[in-house]
């Protein structure tokens, strides 16, 4: 393949410790398994206005308590569902200090207005930070990758993307993207490392 010039990275579950299906998880009246559960969330209608930016966190929770069945009040369940995501794995500010130096570095999230406000938008780690929720395009529709690779002037040939859902891998790759489906950091470093991308 081309030496790659973009490197395209997912944020949670593959940089960033997110405890969201299983906090989710407890909170529901049957606890279902957690590939059950994450397959429900990624088509959910509810999740995905809300990460497309097309409806406000209180619409979110309101609908998505009724949906799912959750009893919980709108507010305290906000409350819990910012705190999901974690932070950065240990060594991932690392890593990307390191790749920044030889590639562009650039993160493609399916996220929201309170998980990005809460991370100021990664933008310190990241030579290009993108979200699903300002972009009005998301993972896994072709039109998101298009996107992305406009947004950060690379042709698929020239870009590897890691994501932790396969139906997102699927869609890269019918692009022409190489890429990885990893989940949490010492994966990502075994593709990278394969790959001959750590210099």
């Amino acid at each position: 393949m081309t030496h790659p010039k973009l490197l395209l990275f997912d944020i949670g579950g593959v940089l960033v410790e997110n405890v969201g299906f299983d906090r989710l998880n407890d909170l529901l009246p049957t606890r279902m398994s957690n590939a059950a559960i994450k397959s429900k969330w990624l088509s959910c209608p509810v999740v995905r206005d809300f990460e497309l930016g097309l409806t406000s966190p209180e619409t979110f929770a309101q609908r998505l308590l009724e949906k799912w069945n959750i009893s919980l009040g709108v507010g305290a369940f906000l409350a819990a569902f910012t705190s999901w995501p974690k932070g950065f794995y240990p060594g991932a500010v690392e890593l990307l200090q390191r790749l920044r130096q030889h590639y562009t570095v650039a993160c493609l999230s399916n996220s929201n207005a309170l998980h990005w406000e809460r991370f100021d938008g990664f933008r310190q780690h990241f030579h290009v930070s993108l979200s699903s929720h300002l972009l009005g395009v998301i993972k896994p529709d072709e039109e998101c990758f298009d996107r992305a690779l406009r947004e950060c002037d690379a042709a698929p040939r020239e870009a590897i993307f890691f994501d932790d859902s396969l139906d997102n891998v699927h869609s890269a790759r019918k692009l022409g993207i190489q890429a990885f489906h990893v989940c949490g950091l010492g994966e990502v470093h075994r593709a990278l490392s394969e790959s001959s991308l750590l210099q």
